[in-house]
């Protein structure tokens, strides 16, 4: 590489933001879908610089691209994805990739990978879940885009991945994954600080509730006789939004993503209700006892009201702590280069380093999100805490090197 001391650009890691974010540029964000021509462009793109900074670059059969280090000893592997949202921001995988180009630029002994279909455009995290050894074949047969249908080989096909081999994860040769991310909430920015270390990514636990009533002319059915699954629905999530304040966590969120009234008519009294919801903690006995909350709230709606509601569980992921040594080369980075502007958090989004944890020592360091907004256009960092987050990191991974 070169003998200089080891240190970022960050002159250079903001320039190379600002060139990635012109490659399928929407508005002041990014319109990348995974394998659309954009995307396949930004990967070239990754390719030409990894080669330009002396790293053996490749991309595999399912879209990922790794820079691998060819020089002797520990090494780092680092990145994130570049792919978007549709319509989304600019920093979101993209910096996380970029960052990780600097720390090998820069000097330091690190691969950099960009994974593919973080964004599940076609899948779960296809691409760090197949470097990790997760994806089978059977499932990219069966893989569709979840927009438009398209099967997943013919896309791969399309951009020229089709027959090209996947890679895998190389035992023994990291010390540490990195992934530099926004927050993608407002915690950091609301306390004025530049850098959060992540302690853990939280799990999500999904839920279908299904509640069946009695569809009914809304004009010639009393109030006293009607069993109305809408209202019954309405009752069981306000019930719900009562009783989890009192035993969720600190940082515990839920939503309530869809309700589906059928028929959905104006003038039907609606004899079924779909609700799709859930939770997330990083704390397993906080996700059991918000589990047990849910199950009795459910129970005690069937025994108040005169529709029938049903609990099925969707999924249940698992929480993903961070690495200790990890955390604590971070933080001690964060503490000599902007003290006490720093704090340790977990992250409410999920992230590929929560399939890279199991396999090795994995941690994450977030910027601040300007309002918070992410997966929009106008999602948002100040040049600032770009630069200062890309510094924390270079010296973070260099304690983890030198330990």
């Amino acid at each position: 590489m070169h003998n200089a001391p080891p240190r970022p650009d960050t002159d250079r890691f903001l320039a190379d933001l600002g060139d990635l974010r012109r490659i399928g540029a929407f508005r002041t964000g990014n319109h990348r879908p995974t394998y659309s021509p954009a995307d396949m462009e930004a990967r070239r793109w990754l390719l030409a610089r990894l080669a330009e900074a002396g790293l053996d670059a490749t991309i595999d059969g399912i879209g990922n691209v790794l820079g691998r280090h060819p020089g002797p000893g520990p090494k780092l592997l680092a990145g994130s994805h570049l792919e978007t949202q549709n319509q989304a921001g600019w920093l979101d995988g993209a910096l996380g990739v970029v960052a990780a180009l600097e720390l090998a630029r820069g000097g330091l002994p690190v691969d950099v990978v960009a994974f593919a279909d973080e964004e599940g455009h076609y899948g779960s995290f296809l691409g760090s879940r197949s470097f990790t050894g997760l994806l089978e074949e059977p499932e990219i047969d069966a893989a569709r885009n979840r927009y438009d249908g398209t099967p997943l080989r013919d896309a791969l096909a399309a951009a020229s991945l089709a027959g090209l081999p996947r890679l895998a994860l190389e035992e023994g040769r990291y010390r540490a994954f990195l992934e530099m991310h926004i927050e993608q909430g407002t915690s950091l920015e609301s306390q004025g600080m530049q850098a959060g270390v992540v302690t853990g990514i939280v799990a999500i636990w999904q839920y279908r509730i299904t509640v069946e009533g009695q569809q009914d002319h809304a004009g010639g059915t009393t109030m006293a006789e009607r069993r109305d699954a809408g209202l019954a629905a309405v009752r069981l999530l306000a019930e719900i939004d009562a009783e989890f304040p009192r035993h969720c966590g600190e940082r515990t969120v839920w939503t309530t993503g869809r309700i589906a009234l059928e028929p959905g008519a104006p003038s039907i009294i609606p004899g079924r209700a779909e609700i799709l919801f859930q939770f997330r903690d990083i704390d397993p006995a906080t996700l059991d006892r918000l589990d047990g909350v849910l199950r009795r709230a459910v129970a005690e709606s069937n025994r108040r009201e005169r529709c029938t509601a049903r609990l099925e569980v969707m999924s249940q992921s698992r929480p993903a702590p961070c690495d200790p040594a990890v955390q604590d080369a971070l933080a001690a980075a964060a503490e000599a280069l902007v003290p006490g502007g720093w704090q340790r958090m977990p992250s409410g989004a999920g992230h590929d380093a929560q399939y890279l944890a199991r396999r090795m020592p994995s941690g994450m360091l977030f910027v601040p999100s300007i309002g918070g907004i992410s997966h929009h256009w106008t999602e948002d960092t100040r040049p600032e805490d770009l630069a200062a987050g890309m510094r924390v990191l270079f010296e973070g991974a260099r304690r983890l090197l030198a330990g």
